[in-house]
């Protein structure tokens, strides 16, 4: 029998978790972010930064990232980290969530396409939120619709010219 091309997250939180989150927790380790404008990791945590919270960018292969200090891990990290958001492939996960739960984050996000329901369980095991194969920024503009800018007539008209 062959193992399943991709799984299902076999939890999935509510939206008023996903807001109790989003509201209390402001220090987000950005695991696998990029330096390229164009990549997910780097347009998420760029638009998270605008929004106020504190971005950790982890990568090994940078220095500076959004002009923040790059981390090559979560355990180099020297304060404590609320959220660590993932950017990985879903089996990276396991030494990710064994880090996260060694620095003591209060919750593990795997962005969309990410699921590993092993590594979450064992999150879940030792007290970490989890959520998995959903996006913070697309989150948040659902969560706080009042952030995101309406579209207006005159807005609409501006491409018409």
């Amino acid at each position: 029998m062959t193992e399943p091309a991709c799984e299902f997250p076999a939890y999935n939180s509510t939206d008023d978790e996903i807001k109790e989150i989003l509201t209390n927790y402001k220090t987000i380790a950005i695991v696998g972010i990029s330096n390229k404008p164009d990549r997910d990791s780097f347009r998420v945590a760029s638009f998270l930064k605008e929004k106020g919270y504190k971005i950790i960018p982890v990568n090994p292969n940078y220095d500076t990232v959004l002009g923040e200090k790059c981390y090559p891990s979560l355990s180099s990290i020297p304060f404590p980290i609320d959220i660590v958001d993932v950017f990985r492939k879903p089996d990276a996960l396991p030494p990710i969530a064994d880090e996260a739960i060694k620095i003591g984050a209060k919750v593990v996000w795997m962005q969309i396409g990410v699921v590993n329901n092993q590594a979450a369980e064992k999150l879940i095991k030792n007290k970490i939120k989890v959520v998995m194969n959903k996006c913070m920024m697309i989150e948040y503009n659902t969560q706080f619709p009042e952030d995101f800018p309406q579209i207006t007539d005159e807005f609409c008209e501006a491409f018409e010219e």
